[in-house]
């Protein structure tokens, strides 16, 4: 698959293109949201491109980001969006609506598998075997072709995998419980800024 990848410096352009639909992900320095800062953002509008913002960490300034992550008429596919939710809200200071998750509705839907990586569904549902190499390495500076190829793997398939799921979700009737899940997201990120890492639910 030919991939146009575009790296933006500081926000999205004023005229950048956008679709109803968008995959979005986000890379920072590690995984505690107070820690390890948010350094990219990257889109898909679902036609084999990828937009990756690297945002100015001396201000987050991203306002054309902001508007799109805000605005409740355009779906905003993730893959494990708690994580880079929360980074969202600490850093650029925005609250992300219309929100779908392909981790939540692969651990729904395939409730035959207990693996729900993205690689496994990029594997399953693509039968494309992407590569990991990259998941780990630094972010906060210039960027390399591979990382940026990563960055770009995180997104553009998302659109068709949340299709994928979705449909096993209406065949095996959970695609409402799917969608009540969704709705807890919000108070998910809010728990885990507030340092409630672990399940309240539990005994």
């Amino acid at each position: 698959m030919n991939i146009d990848i575009k790296l933006h410096k500081n926000d999205l352009p004023d005229d950048f293109n956008l679709s109803n639909v968008i995959a979005v992900d986000g890379e920072f320095m590690g995984l505690d949201v107070k820690r390890d800062p948010l350094c990219l953002i990257q889109i898909s509008t679902g036609v084999s491109d990828a937009h990756i913002i690297q945002l100015d960490r001396s201000n987050y300034k991203a306002p054309n980001l902001v508007k799109i992550l805000e605005n409740p008429d355009v779906i905003k596919i993730f893959h494990y969006g708690r994580a880079d939710l929360a980074h969202i809200k600490y850093y650029l200071k925005a609250n992300t609506n219309n929100v779908k998750d392909t981790k939540i509705a692969s651990k729904l839907a395939r409730s035959y598998s207990d693996n729900h990586s993205l690689k496994t569904l990029i594997k399953e549902f693509k039968n494309i075997d992407i590569s990991k190499q990259f998941q780990s390495s630094d972010f906060g500076g210039d960027l390399s072709p591979a990382q940026l190829k990563y960055c770009a793997n995180d997104v553009i398939y998302l659109h068709e995998i949340h299709k994928k799921l979705e449909d096993i979700l209406i065949r095996e009737k959970r695609l409402q419980l799917y969608n009540d899940c969704l709705k807890f997201m919000k108070i998910r990120v809010e728990l885990d800024l507030a340092q409630f890492k672990d399940d309240i639910w539990a005994h």
